[in-house]
């Protein structure tokens, strides 16, 4: 039988910070949100077929210009997001921007999870479009490219991407 992966992260967390492992007291709540939130970057990173050095970063010379989302339900769970954008300094940036669209869309439907499939970039006359492909779901779904809905949307937040 499967044990869920998130509640045997947080007890890790909370393992090393009772060891000594850290050097203050820590929340194993926020430090789940934290590996998350980090571990959503490497999944969507590793998507794109890009290296962690290009996963997207707040810099003082980045000021994208958010063109929109088209959402499609294409059949069950498994729904299409289509992406435009200016300024975006890589493939990462566009990825990031589908991903805070699926998790939104996720949350509104009253789901927890997000599963990322493939993401196409293109760039064109200086407008980025990406489509991108995530299932939705209650339960963290199985595989390597997950996110954590909630998670997701509020760190999409504090970098100013926008959501659906």
């Amino acid at each position: 039988m499967m044990q869920p992966r998130l509640p045997r992260l947080a007890l890790t967390l909370s393992a090393l910070a009772l060891l000594g492992a850290c050097e203050q007291p820590t929340d194993p709540q926020a430090e789940l949100q934290k590996a998350m939130t980090a571990q959503t970057k490497q999944a969507m990173a590793a998507g794109l077929g890009v290296s962690n050095s290009t996963v997207p970063r707040k810099s003082a010379d980045f000021h994208p210009v958010y063109l929109g989302i088209k959402t499609v339900l294409l059949e069950g769970d498994l729904v299409d997001f289509v992406v435009s954008m200016k300024g975006a300094r890589s493939k990462a940036d566009v990825g990031a921007y589908a991903a805070c669209a699926a998790a939104q869309y996720a949350l509104i439907r009253g789901y927890g999870f997000a599963r990322h499939v493939r993401t196409n970039v293109a760039e064109e006359g200086g407008i980025w479009r990406g489509d991108a492909v995530y299932t939705i779901s209650s339960a963290l779904p199985d595989g390597l490219l997950t996110i954590d809905a909630e998670v997701t949307v509020r760190d999409c937040g504090a970098q100013g991407i926008p959501t659906i």
